[in-house]
């Protein structure tokens, strides 16, 4: 599977594996007043999903995750203690207390809600088609034909899903990213399907008109993950999360470490 999907992604077992936990033992979920107390909030984040989490030149979590909970943790007046969590670990982590909430793109979903809880949406992260300016695709479907050339990432997901969704159109695979946008960009292929909002840094490096096209596959809403006692906590963040989008602090961090703006914004209307 793709990194980027992966993301958005808890396997069954893992998520069985954390239902047993949330089962099987209390959660020691810190209280908003506990956390206060304490004068530190302690946060999950994944240092393998760049640029959302990262390791800077001194072997230091940095990335998108990183700040932004340096901003909650401004804002509630504390220390912030950030501990490193893999993709498995994120919602039996924050079940059993060992953090306070979880980033790494939380996709909400129907079946981790049964485990923890989710505040209101961070960030977004869209599944679709990277083409140019010069193609007219306005839908992701249209893209079924063998005229197509898709250009993709050998073994990721995406492939598997054009082999089932769009078994007509061409695929180029090649060994990564940066060589996938390099391809497309120089016209040897017509698009990649791939979450979008992560290849920036490599779009950035062609001086090339892009083109997301205006349907997409899905879009993926990822919140802070709480455990499920732990009300008040959530209450809070969303007020501080509603205040940091209404600021564009959010705006400014994905600006500064995905060097594009969101390609679909979450929408934070006063009722959200």
């Amino acid at each position: 599977m793709t990194t980027f999907l992966k993301r958005a992604v808890l396997t069954g077992a893992a998520l069985a594996m954390a239902a047993t936990v949330a089962m099987t033992g209390p959660a020691q979920a810190r209280s908003l007043d506990e956390i206060l107390s304490s004068g530190t909030i302690r946060v999950g984040v994944n240092p393998t999903l760049p640029p959302l989490g990262l390791y800077d030149e001194q072997n230091r979590i940095t990335g998108f995750d990183v700040d932004f909970s340096q901003a909650i943790a401004d804002m509630l007046g504390v220390e912030l203690e950030i501990v490193q969590v893999g993709s498995p670990d994120r919602i039996p982590f924050v079940s059993t207390g060992k953090i306070d909430m979880v980033m790494g793109a939380m996709t909400r979903t129907p079946e981790r809600a049964k485990i923890i809880d989710f505040t209101i949406p961070v960030h977004t992260e869209v599944f679709g088609v990277l083409t140019t300016e010069d193609k007219d695709f306005t839908d992701w479907r249209e893209l079924d034909s063998a005229d197509v050339t898709m250009v993709q990432v050998r073994g990721t997901t995406p492939v598997q899903f054009i082999a089932e969704n769009l078994p007509n159109a061409e695929v180029l695979l090649l060994d990564n990213y940066p060589d996938v946008i390099r391809a497309i960009a120089q016209g040897r292929g017509d698009a990649m399907l791939d979450v979008v909002d992560f290849v920036g840094e490599h779009m950035n490096k062609h001086d090339v008109a892009w083109k997301v096209v205006e349907t997409p596959v899905d879009v993926y809403y990822c919140s802070l993950g709480v455990a499920k006692n732990s009300a008040n906590l959530k209450d809070w963040l969303n007020v501080a999360i509603f205040e940091l989008h209404r600021d564009g602090v959010v705006d400014d961090l994905w600006m500064k470490w995905f060097e594009r703006p969101m390609l679909t914004d979450v929408d934070m209307s006063p009722w959200f």
